[in-house]
């Protein structure tokens, strides 16, 4: 019976240790897998990227994506492997293939994790065609002329009424948070514009007295709860649903229920008040094309999120600007000074699109990559490396890749001294600078309220001109030399503060 019992042992443990030892080789060849057998071995990138997407992962959720990915193009070249199946393209010749021609490729996975309550939105769907559906509905809002007809007039309203807001502050000599008056000016003007009825941001402005950093709105913790979202963008799907879920259990926050409630809430009543024969209203699109009441609100939800959290970060990035280069900004008042100009559209005006476009190629609204799943017939890539010889690559259907506005618009060869706030690179743009140039992304999935947004930042820098308002302005505190932010999907600002001050 001994010998019976002493070979049960053995057994049982062999049995623990091979239990032990099974998940370890496992995952040893998952790594040699990577490293040494894997299609894209023989891109250029270091070596804990190829075994594990934990490097990647690491860097997205601290705030560092894009700076850590630049210094790897800055070793490596213009295409870079930065995860086992991932790759990162700075040359801006990869735009078109990935993003536009025929198409562009489909959206990664990782976009699910922008669904909204299961939801795919507009901006997050995979499937082309369940996308198609709610952007064919609401898409001829987004027009220029749609917008010069029914909504430059309410963008004029809302600008004058915040800009107003800021005078006062400034001759009180108060510092002022344009990060926080960017996202008022951007979410009544959606409202408005789009859902027919404005949600009041600017009005709490007025009644607050103030927008300093410490001044929080009610939609305020909505926004950056999404922008939070971002730091785990890449993860896969599962992992991210499981954080989702287990986050405000162990963290709740009452300030971010009550704000999410408020937005709910207002996004369930414009849906609900819809009048499906009359109204042009996103919502009322939305419904007549047969998505739920329930759907419609969530893509309200996400529709405010978005047009609010970019165009808030573009909006304190141009006064932050502006602030710091009086040269710029007089300039700006110079052109702006005869009647003529006044009477023009905004767009039209050479210096004033300039200044626009320079404050969106140095914004961080959304610096992180755009990751796209190449197609079943793979992708082939052609560009120079480092050492002047050209290399072509072979990306086999399944490769996940991308480019990020951060290369983009911080390339030195396209965008000379491309740290410095210069309009007046755009007066005479190369070829590159417009190719290289995404503020907005490119292509079929580019942001669907592209037009919108720069009309309100057109009519917004147009009227900080005009009405002088950012005379005597400065930069102050931790933002005072330039802006920092967490490089997440929507970039968030620490302290979610862009401040000025005004000389007395």
């Amino acid at each position: 019976m001994a010998i019976f019992a002493d070979v049960s042992a053995i057994v049982a443990n062999k049995a623990v240790v091979l239990f032990a030892i099974a998940p370890l080789a496992v995952i040893c060849l998952y790594f040699i897998s990577n490293v040494f057998f894997h299609p894209l071995r023989k891109v250029p990138g270091p070596w804990i990227a190829t075994v594990s997407p934990l490097w990647l992962w690491y860097h997205s959720y601290v705030g560092d994506e894009t700076t850590s990915i630049e210094r790897l193009h800055s070793v490596y070249g213009p295409v870079v492997r930065i995860a086992p199946n991932d790759i990162d393209i700075s040359d801006g010749a990869a735009l078109a293939p990935i993003y536009s021609e025929k198409g562009g490729f489909l959206k990664a996975p990782c976009y699910a994790n922008f669904d909204f309550d299961g939801h795919p939105t507009i901006f997050s769907a995979l499937n082309p065609a369940h996308r198609s559906i709610r952007a064919k509905a609401v898409v001829s809002m987004f027009s220029p002329a749609s917008i010069r007809k029914e909504g430059d007039a309410i963008l004029q309203s809302c600008v004058k009424r915040l800009v107003a807001h800021i005078k006062e502050q400034a001759s009180r000599g108060k510092p002022v948070n344009v990060l926080t008056m960017g996202r008022c000016l951007a979410l009544d003007a959606v409202t408005e514009y789009l859902l027919g009825k404005t949600y009041g941001a600017i009005a709490e402005l007025e009644a607050c007295g103030t927008a300093n950093s410490s001044t929080k709105l009610s939609a305020s913790e909505f926004v950056d709860t999404f922008v939070a979202v971002g730091r785990f963008f890449l993860l896969p799907n599962w992992i991210f649903h499981g954080l989702e879920w287990v986050i405000p259990k162990l963290f709740p926050d009452q300030e971010v229920d009550q704000s999410m409630d408020l937005v709910t809430r207002f996004c369930n009543q414009v849906v609900a008040d819809a009048d499906l024969e009359r109204d042009q209203t996103y919502q009322a699109r939305l419904l007549r094309a047969g998505i739920s009441q329930e759907e419609a609100a969530l893509q309200c939800m996400d529709l405010m999120f978005a047009g609010t959290d970019s165009t808030g970060m573009n909006f304190g990035t141009i006064c932050w600007h502006l602030a710091n280069s009086p040269e710029v900004y007089q300039k700006l008042k110079e052109e702006l000074a005869s009647p003529a100009a006044l009477q023009a559209d905004p767009q039209t005006l050479p210096y004033l699109r300039g200044v626009v476009r320079e404050g969106l190629r140095l914004s961080m609204a959304n610096p992180t990559r755009l990751p796209r799943v190449v197609p079943p017939t793979g992708f082939s890539f052609s560009t120079k490396m480092p050492s002047g010889e050209a290399r072509t690559f072979e990306f086999p259907g399944g490769t996940c890749v991308g480019c990020s506005p951060f290369s983009l618009h911080f390339n030195e060869d396209v965008f000379p001294d491309a740290r410095s706030f210069k309009p007046e690179r755009w007066l005479d743009p190369t070829d590159k600078m417009l190719r290289d140039y995404i503020p907005f992304g490119l292509g079929p999935r580019q942001c669907i309220a592209r037009n919108l947004a720069s009309s309100e930042l057109f009519w917004a820098v147009r009227e900080l001109a005009v009405s002088g308002v950012l005379d005597g302005a400065q930069t102050t505190g931790r933002m005072k030399e330039g802006i920092i932010v967490d490089e997440w999907f929507n970039s968030k600002v620490p302290g979610h503060a862009i401040e000025l001050t005004w000389k007395q």
